[in-house]
């Protein structure tokens, strides 16, 4: 029997030099029961090859996606079509599967810190993202060129190695007030705002419903029914985090301009305007109001029912018991 960790058929664009600079899987798959994974593993080869349209139209037809988004690639494709298949989760070793990888988690295929990404950033070429699509950044000027001679204007709208997530999947049920703000292979639960200050990295999450006004950073999930406030942050593996993954459980709100570089449980809240990081002296109050020592935050880390606070006179940095869970915005939180 056939094992299959994931796979997908998609568009690329490429290079003058015919190197891979951009992949669209549509309709990506991840651990296929062992029909599907027969089917995939009879007709396609591990790795990346171009399809032939032998193994696409047994594809479809076998899936029965004829009038799918599937069906749609056979009858429309203008260019060679390319499948990605993977036997195991490994290290990334080409440009379409750092592809497949972030189409994964956009889709909600798979949750953040569950996919091995090691080597994406040597894979993923830095692109212009330009109104006419990707761009070798090589290539730009001569692209611009072209354009203005035809009395067009080529706009670059960034360079960077991750694209904007809703040009390649715009989940069910959310909303996104800036789509620039949110990179493919960031995970959006149903029911989850991300407003126009809030920023999603990829490999990041919010498991939704959420209330994102602030910044996500990679590796960062954060539970359902929490709030980040507005131009809050937290800490991420690529931002000073270590190879910490943080996660912020349910029912929690950081405050606006507010941030933490530690996990979080439940029912947690930091102020408005306070950062929490792993060395932040922290004076523990309990339900007395008596203070029982005074620790580094990270010894706190993963705790549920705190609230985070500063003294009004001294400034001095307080952890107290924090029995109320965030309610949400039922309205804000309506996608209908």
């Amino acid at each position: 029997m056939s094992e299959v960790f994931a796979f997908a058929i998609g568009t690329t664009v490429e290079n003058n030099g015919g190197d891979i600079i951009d992949c669209f899987f549509p309709a990506p798959i991840k651990s296929p029961d062992s029909s599907m994974a027969n089917l995939i593993t009879k007709h396609f080869k591990w790795g990346v090859q171009e399809v032939s349209q032998v193994a696409l139209e047994a594809y479809v037809d076998a899936t029965d996606s004829r009038s799918s988004v599937m069906g749609t690639l056979l009858a429309r494709a203008q260019s060679p079509l390319v499948s990605v298949c993977l036997e195991v989760d490994e290290p990334i070793s080409s440009t379409a599967e750092a592809y497949l990888k972030l189409h994964l988690l956009s889709h909600r295929l798979a949750l953040p810190n569950t996919l091995n990404l090691e080597g994406i950033f040597a894979h993923l070429p830095n692109v212009a993202w330009t109104t006419a699509g990707a761009v070798d950044v090589s290539e730009l000027e001569e692209r611009q060129l072209e354009a203005r001679l035809k009395g067009e204007h080529l706009e670059v709208l960034s360079v960077d190695k991750f694209p904007k997530m809703t040009n390649y999947v715009v989940p069910s049920g959310v909303r996104i007030a800036d789509a620039s703000r949110v990179r493919l292979g960031a995970y959006i639960g149903d029911g989850t705002t991300v407003m126009h200050e809030g920023l999603m990295n990829f490999n990041s999450g919010a498991l939704g419903p959420n209330m994102v006004e602030g910044r996500i950073s990679q590796g960062v999930v954060l539970g359902k029914h929490s709030d980040l406030g507005g131009s809050s942050s937290t800490m991420g593996t690529l931002s000073g985090g270590g190879q910490i993954s943080i996660t912020i459980g349910q029912h929690c709100l950081i405050g606006a301009n507010a941030g933490t570089g530690i996990g979080l449980g439940d029912r947690c809240t930091i102020e408005a305007g306070l950062y929490i990081t792993a060395g932040t002296p922290v004076r523990v109050i309990d339900e007395q109001g008596v203070e029982t020592k005074t620790v580094k935050a990270r010894e706190l880390a993963g705790g549920s029912d705190m609230l985070f606070i500063r003294h009004g006179q001294t400034g001095q940095i307080q952890c107290r018991t924090n029995r109320k869970a965030i309610e949400l915005n039922e309205q804000l939180h309506s996608h209908n």
